[in-house]
């Protein structure tokens, strides 16, 4: 993927996929597949979208992202991306994003939005303006009709805020993906060494627990277990992260990137009188992951004994 900047043009024709993307969930990846369509003119995949962490509010409130911004792209699978900060884009009327952005950087032949789609000066214009704009300019508009009971960023959020990662399937999915960072390595000392990745400021925390997950290392995935809170039983006040112990694997993972892939909740977060009290409790929901691993494999991944 090559990420661009508003300084770029691209020389060949694409088409463009429009939207913030948060999530990137089935309405996303329906504007996606309608938009790989256009392979067939050969037009380049890609994608115009906004630096999540630079938007603040939406519908005016604070903006709790699902994905950061390098998340996001992780799961666009396009050949161009232009995500420029809100600001950098915020002021210009809807003809000067069709003409500086969409025309002049991103070389469009096919624009796809979803029917909400907003652009310009205080989202002031939408789908139809953006068609007219494609007559005035030369370029295609695909308009994918999401319906009023699509599944929607904040259905997904609301999901997420509840723990109930499972109701996301089979459409949609939930996973980090991102670099493993070095802990305080308690996990080791109860013989159950865990693997670390950060949430960023303003990011949503799904509820505090502990899921049943996969985790993707290069590809290849292991069954595991994932805490995601401030671990309460260790003294200290810290911000919340996802404390992953992967079933059956031994090795170094500090520094790689992996995807951890969230299946079913378990049980919420607790604090624990002694180390001894959790590793006991770990242990219980290793147990656990495993029974529900073997009761869903034909619905997830292999099971496991």
């Amino acid at each position: 993927m090559t990420e661009l900047t508003l300084n770029d043009r691209i020389q060949e024709k694409t088409a463009a996929a429009l939207g913030l993307f948060d999530g990137v969930h089935e309405g996303h990846e329906l504007i996606l597949r309608n938009t790989m369509l256009y392979s067939l003119q050969d037009y380049a995949p890609a994608v115009f979208t906004f630096r999540t962490e630079s938007i603040k509010f939406k519908h005016g409130k604070p903006f709790e992202y699902i994905y950061t911004n390098r998340q996001k792209l992780h799961r666009l699978h396009v050949k161009y991306v232009l995500s420029p900060d809100f600001d950098d884009v915020r002021s210009m009327t809807g003809r000067e994003f069709a003409e500086n952005i969409l025309v002049n950087i991103m070389n469009v032949g096919a624009v796809v939005c979803g029917d909400n789609f907003r652009f310009g000066e205080n989202a002031s214009c939408g789908v139809d303006e953006l068609r007219t704009f494609g007559e005035n300019y030369g370029f295609e508009v695909k308009v994918v009709k999401l319906g009023e009971n699509h599944f929607s960023s904040e259905k997904y959020r609301e999901l997420l805020r509840k723990g109930d990662v499972e109701k996301l399937y089979p459409h949609n999915t939930y996973s980090l993906w991102g670099e493993v960072v070095r802990g305080n390595q308690i996990g080791r000392t109860i013989n159950f060494p865990t693997v670390n990745q950060l949430y960023a400021e303003n990011q949503l925390v799904p509820k505090f627990g502990v899921y049943r997950t996969w985790t993707f290392i290069d590809e290849k995935g292991f069954p595991s277990i994932t805490n995601v809170g401030v671990k309460p039983t260790i003294k200290g006040v810290r911000n919340p992260l996802a404390e992953t112990h992967i079933l059956d694997f031994e090795g170094d993972l500090y520094g790689k990137n992996i995807t951890v892939e969230f299946l079913e909740f378990i049980r919420p977060e607790m604090k624990f009188s002694s180390l001894a009290e959790l590793e006991n409790q770990i242990h219980e929901d290793v147990l656990k992951a495993k029974k529900l691993i073997n009761e869903n494999s034909h619905c997830f991944h292999c099971a496991i004994t």
